[in-house]
């Protein structure tokens, strides 16, 4: 599969000139089959109130998700994005799958990160893993790197590549998606953003990981450019670590199945 990661900065107070930014970057990615980018590409990231953040949200069906679609249509290609979800009078950091057909699904950010639980809820549609293209695709965003047990269970319900909007400020997350690959032999890719946003650095450097762990892709720390690489997705099927070692099947849930 030909995958592209915009890793771009979106603009706290100018919707339209973030669609714009998004309008040029998206038209170079003509020749992927499916596009990642970073958490919250609609909103920015950095709100000033809980007013604010709903301002700058929307719903499902809204100018964002809308312009996303037409995107998906216009290069053939499936596109996940984070984006600030308005849901009646809740927000959710969320990231959203679609493609020519319209909204294949989202995913809501189960781990919020510093002050994101004044601006949005926790999720609440669990660990969703959607068909594309005969493969298992699921998401996560940001923060919820930080927790091994979510990227194990994805694994564990077949899942081939983690799509990983980001907008990470802690320089610790780079280096540790190389392990969850291996750890789970699967494909990762993570599309985090740049600049810096009323005070707050974002680190770059969005990378894809494959099933051996070896970094395949990486972008700049500071620079709003594009990944595209050619993934054999067929390889995180195979769990076989040697002749003799499976990686699910030597797992000893009689010691650590009561993890708490």
């Amino acid at each position: 599969m030909k995958i592209a990661i915009i890793q771009f900065a979106p603009l706290i107070d100018n919707a339209e000139a973030t669609l714009n930014k998004l309008e040029q970057l998206l038209n170079k990615c003509n020749d992927s089959e499916l596009i990642i980018l970073p958490e919250l590409a609609n909103s920015g990231y950095n709100f000033q109130t809980k007013t604010e953040a709903f301002d700058l949200s929307e719903n499902i069906s809204g100018r964002f998700i809308s312009f996303l679609q037409q995107f998906a249509t216009k290069l053939k290609a499936g596109i996940i994005s984070g984006f600030n979800e308005r849901e009646g009078d809740k927000l959710y950091n969320s990231a959203v799958f679609v493609d020519k057909s319209g909204v294949i699904g989202k995913y809501r950010k189960l781990h919020l990160f510093l002050n994101e639980p004044d601006f949005f809820e926790k999720g609440n549609l669990g660990l969703p893993v959607f068909e594309y293209n005969g493969y298992k695709i699921g998401m996560l965003i940001c923060f919820d790197w930080m927790i091994p047990e979510i990227w194990r269970k994805m694994a564990l319900n077949g899942v081939d590549l983690i799509c990983h909007p980001s907008n990470l400020v802690l320089p610790y997350a780079q280096s540790v998606i190389p392990a969850y690959a291996i750890v789970n032999h699967i494909f990762i890719a993570t599309a985090n953003r740049v600049g810096t946003e009323r005070g707050v650095s974002f680190s770059g450097q969005s990378i894809v990981a494959n099933p051996q762990g070896k970094v395949i892709g990486r972008l700049s720390p500071e620079k709003e450019e594009i990944l595209k690489i050619d993934i054999n997705l067929s390889i995180s099927k195979n769990k076989e670590i040697t002749e003799r070692n499976h990686l699910f099947n030597d797992r000893r849930l009689d010691v650590y199945n009561d993890l708490k």
